[in-house]
């Protein structure tokens, strides 16, 4: 698999796995329906799950799909309403039994990726990127994580280690547009989201640098 380097090194591998995913496509409005294959922000989220740090950015390049994609439908109990940040930091808190409302969704079962990414460093970092690669090797070696990595939503968890030598699922075929990127402004508002056109070549999602904005590129 042809993968681009960046500052002279390979992307780092990481490999996922779990019983079931959710990458909620954005255009679904009454049921919750996944993206067939793990999204690149999802995989970041994931990535920093297990090691960031504030002087590098993760650039994911490639998402290998390892095993059979296979849906399954569930109900969840989700609320209609939900406390504004600022709010919610003054205490202020929703009675979720009065505003709980049942979703039909429709979900990624037995799922298990390969995920390609490179270290990206800030203007303020003062350390190699070599540093920053070699402990997050260290860290997949021995399964530490800063908080529970999950696949799109927090009930579904994500277990992780080394990179197998599993060929990708013999699949391709185009994805359509799936969201690349979420940018969030300096106070933590106004997100951005970014897409591309995506496409499973022979079970590898390969992943462009930047997404497109409404207004144009990122």
């Amino acid at each position: 698999m042809d993968l681009r380097e960046r500052d002279g090194f390979p992307p780092l591998v990481v490999e996922l796995w779990g019983p079931a995913a959710l990458f909620t496509r954005p255009e679904a409005k009454v049921e919750r329906v996944s993206y067939p294959v793990m999204t690149p922000s999802a995989a970041v989220g994931v990535l920093e799950a297990i090691f960031w740090k504030p002087e590098f950015t993760w650039q994911v390049v490639a998402i290998e799909v390892l095993a059979p994609i296979r849906e399954g439908r569930v109900r969840r109990n989700e609320t209609t309403q939900v406390v504004p940040r600022d709010s919610a930091l003054r205490g202020e808190r929703v009675n979720t039994a009065d505003h709980r409302t049942q979703r039909a969704s429709t979900i990624l079962l037995d799922v298990r990726y390969r995920v390609h990414a490179h270290v990206v460093l800030r203007d303020h970092a003062t350390d190699p990127v070599p540093k920053y690669r070699d402990q997050f090797r260290r860290r997949v070696d021995r399964g530490a994580c800063f908080s529970q990595p999950y696949f799109g939503t927090r009930e579904f968890p994500a277990a992780f280690g080394p990179a197998s030598e599993a060929a990708p699922v013999p699949l391709s075929g185009d994805l359509g547009v799936m969201l690349h990127s979420i940018k969030h402004g300096k106070d933590g508002h106004n997100p951005q989201s970014s897409w591309f056109t995506a496409r499973l070549d022979h079970g590898v999602l390969h992943v462009p640098e930047q997404g497109i904005t409404a207004g144009g590129t990122t």
